[in-house]
This record gives structure tokens, sequence and C-alpha cells, in this order.
């Protein structure tokens, strides 16, 4: 243990050890107040037994003065029934006084008894003829053991011989109840502490000078009562102990107080283990989010509720080039505010400080120490106390220049590989396209020669001439369309969403890749939903989808017979976008293709490039749609591709 938990531990050990000693005092003074205790209940016992064998010796004295006067025959048998009563009237603890002469003949009793019955049997049991021999022959009061007495109660015999002129003439018997003798001649005061008991040799209670229940084991005293003996003894417990109220409470508060203060320390003890982890751990964490944001390459910025800066991480440092020591405390405007951009940089600062600030981050040009510009997306969050109280607005500052460059250079290269996928489709039907321009430049040839030898013969009139000159200019119409159409398709420029008809676009793909499709003998089936809205697209990049996806579909029908070759094409508005797809019979796409079937570089033409279908899902993605591939319920495959409604249509969607 070291020497911080040796001091930790020192209070609550010495609170230990008082707490034991403590238990040790009382241990001591409850054994010493039992002993006290059982010395004063063998020292009453001894009086209790000491006063009933003074009793019972004082009424065998009287008991043989008056077997004394029967013997002397100075009381007839009628004569001695007052006197009998008398001294049960003055000594309750004797039920009956029986006369019996030598012939154990009954002469008197009182209570009064019948005549004929013999002693044995005169309210005794027969032991009772067994203490007269004794009496007889021993010529000394004698006690017989214990028996039950007619009204139930437990009591025994005293038989004092009665000695006339001629010897023995006969003997006293007195009738002792126990429990009068434990009524009468033990005090009321030392009830009221003590429990008296007799009992036999059995352990039987013969009497008792309480109903309480005898106490435990260990607190009570027994000693032989003699006399009358015959195995009887006399049996004395504590029921009743003086509680010392003021000793208890003053214990009882000892103990409360020395439990609240081992409470008490273990809880300051378990307070102070816990702070000290805590304070590690706070330590360990403010050491790990030291290491965090001094690795971070995010720009860290708080700032209060007027703007001051309050905290900047060593990122944000390196990006503006201004220590944190410059930063804290700095308000608008800031050093790294780019002066020419000085009022965009104050609307986005009041918009951050109401509380309006974008959700997805905005952007602002900021300026380095040096004076070099760079671009920042900041995202900006309100900043919570532990309180919950709002306390100011935390900033997270990306730099993003070389990312927005890097995106340039990405939308550039991505418009050349869409331009040249362009080329590359309109070289590829440059046959097709030329074939299809040889007819109308070839009638507009024979309609010219026409005109020119009717009029240089003379014979041609201005009525035989206007229908062929209307043929020749709708004839150069038309291969003016051809030429419009692909001159718009393959030039280079700029993205342009706006309103388009999609109607009229999938009309003039049809019409580019009408001869194509008629080359390789595919019917073209067109069904285009009536009264259908524009949609938010650019022009020429819708045509650059739908023209590679018509000629993907009409090279998978390669091996399809030529009765079977049929080019589906159904535009419809649906879920509040316009849904195109192109479906065709040809072999279908494989299982196993399907997963990777718009990966840039991937293709299942032999002299393919693998960039098709990759080009048309950005172009679509970019107008914020779907392109996805569906298998034909009968053979073949189906591409479907969605573009969101123009203005008022979306809204009404």
């Amino acid at each position: 243990m070291d020497h911080r938990g040796a001091v930790q531990a020192a209070p609550i050990v010495a609170m230990v050890l008082v707490v034991v000693l403590l238990g040790v005092f009382l241990w001591m003074l409850q054994h010493n107040e039992r002993q006290e205790e059982d010395n004063a209940l063998i020292k009453n016992v001894l009086w209790v037994e000491q006063n009933l064998h003074f009793q019972l010796a004082s009424d065998e004295e009287k008991l043989r003065y008056m077997a004394e006067a029967l013997g002397r025959r100075e009381l007839a048998p009628t004569e001695a029934l007052p006197q009998f009563s008398h001294f049960l009237r003055t000594d309750s603890a004797i039920q009956r006084l029986l006369w019996f002469d030598a012939e154990r003949r009954l002469t008197a009793a009182m209570p009064p008894a019948g005549p004929d019955v013999p002693l044995d049997d005169a309210l005794g049991p027969s032991h009772r003829g067994d203490a007269f021999l004794i009496a007889r022959s021993g010529g000394r009061a004698v006690y017989t053991a214990a028996y039950t007495l007619p009204d139930g109660d437990a009591g025994f015999d005293l038989l004092i011989p009665v000695f006339g002129p001629q010897g023995f003439d006969g003997v006293l018997v007195a009738v002792f109840s126990i429990g009068a003798i434990l009524t009468h001649h033990v005090p009321w005061w030392f009830t009221e502490h003590y429990q008296v008991q007799v009992i036999d040799a059995r352990g039987t209670v013969l009497g008792a000078k309480s109903h309480v229940p005898m106490p435990e084991e260990g607190r009570t005293h027994t000693i032989p009562f003699e006399p009358p003996g015959h195995g009887l003894a006399l049996v004395v417990g504590v029921h009743r102990t003086e509680n010392n109220v003021a000793r208890n409470v003053l214990l009882a508060a000892i103990f409360a107080l020395t439990a609240s203060a081992l409470w008490s320390l273990w809880a300051v003890r378990r307070h102070i283990r816990r702070r000290v982890r805590a304070e590690e751990a706070l330590r360990a964490e403010h050491a790990f989010r030291k290491a965090m944001e001094d690795s971070l390459t995010v720009g860290m910025r708080a700032r209060d509720l007027e703007g001051r800066v309050t905290y900047v991480n060593p990122a944000f440092c390196r990006m503006v080039g201004w220590p944190a020591e410059e930063l804290v405390g700095a308000g608008p405007a800031m050093p790294y505010w780019v002066p020419e951009e000085m009022e965009k940089t104050r609307e986005a600062f009041h918009a951050v400080m109401a509380g309006r600030a974008p959700l997805d981050g905005f952007e602002l040009r900021f300026r380095r120490r040096n004076g070099e510009r760079f671009d920042a997306l900041i995202y900006e969050a309100p900043l919570i106390d532990a309180d919950g109280r709002h306390t100011g607005w935390m900033g997270s500052i990306v730099d993003i220049t070389e990312r927005k460059r890097a995106d340039e250079l990405a939308r550039q290269q991505q418009e050349r590989l869409q331009q040249t996928a362009r080329l590359i489709t309109m070289g590829e039907m440059a046959s097709t396209l030329a074939h299809e321009l040889n007819q109308p430049l070839s009638a507009i040839a024979s309609y010219a020669t026409g005109c020119l030898n009717r009029l240089k013969g003379g014979d041609g009139s201005a009525a035989e001439l206007v229908p062929a000159l209307e043929k020749l200019a709708r004839q150069a119409m038309r291969a003016g369309q051809i030429i419009r159409r692909v001159h718009d398709f393959v030039r280079k420029r700029d993205p342009n969403v706006s309103p388009v008809a999609l109607d009229q676009v999938v009309e003039d793909c049809v019409a580019l890749f009408g001869p194509d499709a008629r080359k390789h003998g595919v019917r073209i089936e067109v069904d285009v939903e009536t009264a259908l809205p524009e949609a938010l697209a650019d022009r020429i990049l819708v045509q650059q989808v739908l023209l590679n996806l018509m000629r993907n579909a009409c090279e998978a029908m390669a091996a399809t017979p030529r009765e079977a070759r049929s080019l589906e094409l159904t535009v419809r508005r649906e879920d509040g976008m316009l849904r195109t797809r192109i479906a065709d019979h040809g072999c279908g796409i494989a299982p196993e293709v399907q997963e990777r079937l718009f990966s840039p570089f991937f293709t299942t033409k032999t002299e393919g490039m693998g960039m098709g279908l990759n080009i048309c899902r950005s172009i679509i993605e970019h107008h914020r749609g779907r392109l996805w591939f569906e298998p034909g319920p009968e053979g073949g495959a189906a591409f479907v591709f969605t573009l969101p409604l123009a203005g008022a249509e979306a809204a009404a969607a």
C-alpha cells in the first residue's frame, strides 16, 4: 500500500480499534453484571430456603407442643378440634390436621373426615403409613413424599408422634400445601424479580410463586428443599431485571455515533478514491483530447455569443498562419478575413450569430498570414456547456482549395470524356449517317440538274419548276437537320441544365439513330405519354444517354432473328419523376455480370472501353436521377433512368 492509501486507511483502522475496545468493555461490563446477578440470585435463593426452613421448623415446633398436650391428655378429642381450627386459621400453609391413635384410628380431624377412614387412606397416599411406622419407632417428626391433594394442588404431610404415660399413643398429622407455603411464606417483593418453583426428583413442577415462564437456561439456581426432602428442590429464576435506561441510551448513542463515523469515513474515503480516479481519468482524457486535437487536420474554432474567439486548435493556427495567442479574444473583423470579400464574410458571420448557419455547411474564402488565399468549408454548431446553456458557436473549418481544384479537374476530364464518347458514338454511326445524308443530297442534285436542263432548253415554265424546287428545298432542310443534330451532339459545350421537352429529345435521338437501327434490322417502338411535362436536364447529355443505351440494345440483338428485333422506348411520369425505359429482346445479361455492369472499364464487348454505362450513370446521377438494370420478362434486358421534373411541374407533383 502506498503512502496515500495508508493515510486514507489510518482513520478507519483507528475507528475499528475504538469499536473493538468498546465491544470488549461492554462484554466485560455485561459479564460482571451477570456475575453480580448470579451472586445475588444465589444469595436470594439461600434466603428463601432459610425462610421456608424457618417457617417449617416453626410449624413443626408448634405441632410438637400440640402433640405433647394431646399425649398428656390435656385435650380431649372434642376439645382438640377448636385448637386445630385455630391453628389452621393462623397458619395458612397447613391445609388439614389429623389425629390418629396408636391403632391408626382417626381420633380427630379438621376439617372433619369420616371416623372409619384408615390412616393410609385418610386424604393421603399409602406412604403415610410408612411414615407412621418411622415416627413410632424413631419417636421423631417425619415428612412424607409429595403427593396430589384433593384440590389438585401438591403437598406433603408432617407426622408428629404423640406419647402418653404408657408410651406411644398415636400421631398428629399436618397436611401442608406447597402452593400455600410459597404463597404465604415467599414475600411479594421477591417475586417481582424472581420466580420460585418447587419441583420433585423427576423435574415436575409441584408449585410456583409466579406464573411467568421460567427464564432461559443459566438464569436459574436450584437448591434442595429440606425439609421436607424426598427429592424436592427449590428452583429460583430471574424473570425481571432492572434496565439501566440511561446506560442503554448512552451505549446506543455511542454505537450510533461510531457507526455514523465509520460510515462517514468510508464515504469520505470512497469519495476521495472516486475523486482521485476522476482526476486521473480527467488527466488521461485531457492528454488524449490534446493529442487528438493536435493531430487533427480539421481546424476547430470556438466563439462566444458576441463573436469573439475563445479557442482555436493547432490545425486552425497552421491553416491561417496566426498563433493561438493572437487569435483568442479577437472579434470581427478577423485577421484572416479577405478584404475584397469583407461584406460577404460579415453576412455569413451575422447569419451564424443569429443561428441561421446552413446545416450542410457553407464556403468562404480566407487568407493566410502570408497573404495566400484559400477556400474553406465551414460547419457551425451551437456550443452547449455542462449545464445545458448555449454559450457560443463551434466551427469546423476544412481547407478545400485542393479539393476544389481536383473537382474542377475531374469535371473537365469528365466533360472531355463525355465529348470523346459522343465523338466515338458519332464515329461508329458515321457510315450510316453518310448513307442517310447521301439520299437527300442525291435528290437535291437530281432536282437541281433537272431544273437547269429545263431552263437551258428554254421550255421550262415556272409552274413546272416550282414543285421540283420545293422538293429540292425539303431535301435540303432534311440534310440540314441531320447535320445540325450531329453538330449539336458532338460539339464541345458547357453543361446547361434547363427545362427540356423529353419527347422532343426522344424524337431527335430516334431520328439520329433511325438509320443505324434500320441497318441492323431493328424496329424502334416509341411510347411517350401525352401531355408530358418538361424535365430539368441538359438536352445533349440526355441524348448521349439515350443514344448509348439504344446502341447497346441494338448490339445485344445481333443474334436475335430479324423479325424479333424490337427496341421499345417508353416514357412515363411516375412519383414526381420522368421514367424512361429502353428494352430489347436480345441475349440479356448474365447474373454474375449484373453486379459489375456499371463499373468503370468493365465491358462485355470485345472492342469496348467499358466507359459507356459508367458515363451514363454519372450523367443521370448528376441530374439527381437514377439509372438501373431490369431483366426483361420475356428475355432480353431493360435499362431504366429517371429525371426530375422542372419547376412548377415538380412542385405540383
